[in-house]
């Protein structure tokens, strides 16, 4: 298994300065999940994974996925019996073998595991974080969970609204929309919707933002600052007539003499590209929800 640590592994992941909003939680409480040799346990958190800690060095994982930590018991010689005759597991069945801590955006959950043999027939081979398990994690006020954020995003798709877009742009029978931006701490959302009037579906290589020079006077000149959304609601990689979706960004600025430019990019080499320019007045104008 790639990335073995022991006692305490860190994933990947940005960790925030945080404190526990709930009273201390004593090891004797925690729920149990059951564990078997030679079968890998995973755990599914719903939002995803800042660190996993392992308590012992009987417990060994990674994260091969940010939303899942996989975890195993530790492989170890077995130990032969007195009268020689058969060997046996170093763990006896129902054995407290460590404790799981797992970290996410805006909770703690522990876990006890129990070592469970191979004659059971019930091995549990993964469990999902249960709200009931989670304890919450106070967080910097201006720091959202993707939870958090997803939840913003559903609350704008919700919305109706009977304004105009505030910007569309139209080529080879595309249409894209920005139908409004929103800012809610320092956060900016930008609710958008592309339109396909053709009877040919469109498949999306890559939607592009950056910053860019409003003109340009030479080629080498032009300054262009990529930016990655911190957050989108649908990973949606394919439409035919309508796709609409919420795409979220960490507070930015940028001078008049630039422009937020957002480029709509078809998988292949079919040319169906359409650009929008965003001026940052238009940002400024943002709504709060």
């Amino acid at each position: 298994m790639k990335n073995t640590l022991y006692a305490l592994f860190v994933f990947t992941a940005n960790i925030v300065t945080a404190q526990t909003a709930t009273k201390e939680q004593l090891s004797s409480d925690l729920p149990e999940i059951e564990i078997t040799q030679g079968i890998n346990l995973h755990i599914i958190s719903p939002e995803p994974i800042q660190y996993v800690d392992l308590s012992t060095q009987k417990l060994t994982g990674d994260l091969p996925t940010v939303n899942i930590a996989r975890i195993k018991i530790t492989d170890q010689p077995e130990t032969v019996s007195k009268d020689q005759s058969k060997k046996t597991n170093t763990f006896y069945n129902g054995d407290q073998i460590g404790l799981i801590t797992v970290v996410a955006q805006s909770f703690i959950a522990q876990y006890k595991a129990i070592y469970r043999n191979s004659e059971n027939l019930n091995t549990v081979t993964n469990i999902h974080i249960q709200p009931e398990d989670m304890q919450p994690i106070e967080m910097d006020k201006m720091i959202f969970s993707n939870m958090e954020l997803r939840k913003f995003a559903m609350g704008i798709i919700q919305k109706r609204s009977e304004k105009a877009p505030i910007r569309e742009e139209k080529n080879l029978k595309l249409s894209f929309q920005l139908n409004n931006v929103y800012v809610i701490s320092d956060y900016i959302f930008l609710d958008m919707t592309f339109k396909n009037n053709s009877n040919l579906s469109y498949d999306i290589e890559d939607l592009k933002f950056s910053i860019e020079d409003k003109k340009i006077y030479k080629a080498t000149n032009n300054q262009s600052i990529e930016m990655t959304p911190l957050f989108q609601l649908n990973p949606q990689k394919h439409f035919k007539k309508n796709f609409r979706n919420i795409y979220v960004f960490k507070k930015f600025t940028y001078p008049n003499s630039k422009v937020m430019m957002i480029r709509l990019i078809e998988e292949q080499l079919s040319g169906r590209t359409i650009e929008m320019k965003i001026n940052y007045s238009e940002i400024l104008k943002a709504d709060t929800f």
